[in-house]
């Protein structure tokens, strides 16, 4: 399979679309030794984001590395940050600038395409049809974008990052309410540093599906990794540090689910 997919009953969606760390025996081929490392995975957050099950979340998270093909980006290859250095839909570097590929082996035109058609294509079509199927049961759909990042990676952002960062294309792809019902379990703690829609507004994932006239409310939460893992090799998975935040992530879970119902009720 090219994901792994688990139907819930509650109206939302938890989308891990940067989980991978496979690379197809093709793409490997050309890839430099760097990239078998998968160093830019947003690693563990299916144990992380453990409450899902419990809360009857439906989750549908990536097979493929990023490095072969990033998800969360758009077909076209659009910059979603104008004038900002991000990554691409096949990526050519790391997050730190080292090339991800032999000398004389970047994906061309064609190859691009294959992948976007191989790889890319299975996931969106998943994630397509439950929200159709949430959407059906239920009237109204919370997708929850998850994200994680090294807190410190001087190509993107200054400084180190806040702990969680939400994004909703500055409003656009969820109602105000989901928004400030989300943020608002966040701002009642003062552990765990938070920016909304700051330097993470969402990717294509959270800007293209969110459609609040249509019932699909989408919000992407990029949380800093040293809050549940190390971020030095081999990224280890630190339960007792990540049992300190997975209470928050299960009250905006919560906090969610129960706006969407609310106003899937009226």
């Amino acid at each position: 399979m090219d994901f792994r997919f688990k139907a819930g009953t509650a109206p939302m969606l938890l989308s891990m679309p940067h989980v991978g760390t496979d690379i197809p025996d093709e793409v490997a081929a050309t890839m430099a030794p760097c990239a078998l490392a998968t160093a830019d995975t947003d690693w563990h957050l299916a144990e992380l984001y453990e409450a899902a099950d419990r809360l009857g979340i439906s989750t549908l998270a990536a097979r493929w590395s990023r490095y072969a093909i990033d998800l969360n980006r758009p077909p076209e290859n659009t910059n979603l940050y104008p004038g900002l250095d991000t990554t691409g839909l096949c990526p050519v570097d790391t997050f730190g600038r080292e090339s991800l590929y032999q000398e004389g082996k970047l994906p061309d035109a064609a190859e691009v395409q294959r992948r976007l058609d191989r790889y890319w294509r299975p996931y969106h079509n998943q994630l397509r049809a439950e929200l159709a199927r949430l959407l059906a049961l239920h009237g109204r759909v919370v997708l929850w974008d998850a994200h994680s990042i090294a807190s410190r990676v001087p190509r993107f952002f200054e400084g180190r990052l806040p702990d969680l960062n939400f994004g909703t294309a500055e409003g656009k792809s969820c109602d105000p309410g989901l928004e400030q019902a989300v943020v608002g379990v966040a701002r009642a703690q003062d552990r765990f540093s938070i920016a909304v829609n700051g330097r993470f507004k969402g990717g294509h994932i959270t800007r293209f599906y969110g459609q609040p006239h249509e019932g699909v409310h989408a919000i992407q939460l990029e949380m800093c990794q040293c809050l549940y893992m190390n971020e030095a090799p081999p990224f280890a998975y630190r339960p007792e540090v990540a049992a300190e935040v997975q209470p928050l992530l299960a009250e905006m879970m919560e906090a969610a689910l129960a706006w969407v119902q609310k106003e899937a009720g009226k």
